[in-house]
């Protein structure tokens, strides 16, 4: 365990930093199952993650000390298992709310979990929970920014985007962190209390490309339609310019 100046309850307070790991979400669930039992709100961060993962087995690449890349852990036993989406939602919201400081316009969530600027990603989010019976035993939520890192290679160069590149200027990944870690806690404790009311109307907000018509492409079909918001278990629902209202789960439309 390492104490740290968070001004928080719990999030971020059991903060163990690693020089490398291949993802901090291996290792977090590698703790919380051959270890005594880990606070609630212990971050795992990571310097280099070299086998960092995605949505669905996607690969996330971060060059070495110059990005966020952590695992926080919560236990939502509070939060039906038919609305876990709701995690999503609040991770989502609060990563925009803080990098909004930094980054006034132009900030989204691309649905289900990656933070856009304009067109290009600049964060990713991958939530892992531990489900018994019918209660959400624990969430193991990896983050990955990119903040300092100024030149991506391949194809990544046209789809990314980091906050220096925009400031022209390094951000302190600590601070950042802290404050990534006090608003996280501040909407789960609101969640916990029942006061969360607004946290799907903030989501879907905040979408990327809400209400804009574009072309997506589903079962090998491209059409064009235009995003209305998320259904209560957190499908994506667009209106085809020539039909009704569909809903999508996770991998069922491409954004193209």
């Amino acid at each position: 365990m390492q104490n740290n100046t968070f001004s928080t309850l719990f999030v971020g307070q059991n903060l163990i930093k690693l020089s490398a790991v291949d993802s901090t979400n291996n290792y977090l669930k590698n703790l919380t199952s051959n270890s005594e039992p880990l606070p609630e709100g212990t971050v795992i961060m990571a310097e280099h993650q070299f086998a960092g993962r995605g949505q669905l087995g996607n690969v996330w690449y971060a060059e070495p000390g110059k990005n966020l890349t952590f695992s926080l852990l919560l236990r939502p036993s509070f939060i039906a298992i038919e609305q876990q989406f709701v995690l999503n939602m609040l991770v989502s919201v609060a990563l925009n709310e803080v990098l909004l400081k930094y980054l006034p316009n132009g900030l989204s969530v691309k649905w289900p979990n990656d933070i856009f600027l304009d067109d290009k990603k600049i964060g990713g989010i991958l939530i892992e929970n531990v489900i018994v019976g019918r209660v959400i035993k624990q969430s193991i939520i990896g983050i990955g920014l990119n903040i300092n890192q100024s030149v991506f290679d391949g194809e990544l160069k046209d789809r990314t985007v980091s906050i220096a590149q925009i400031l022209q200027q390094d951000v302190n990944l600590m601070a950042l962190l802290a404050e990534i870690c006090t608003q996280i806690e501040q909407l789960y404790l609101k969640l916990r209390a029942g006061r969360s009311t607004s946290l799907r109307d903030l989501y879907v907000s905040k979408l990327y490309r809400l209400n804009k018509l574009a072309r997506y492409s589903h079962n090998g079909q491209i059409f064009e339609g235009k995003i209305e918001g998320i259904s209560a278990a957190g499908l994506l629902q667009i209106k085809p310019i020539d039909g009704a209202t569909v809903e999508f789960g996770f991998k069922e439309v491409a954004f193209v």
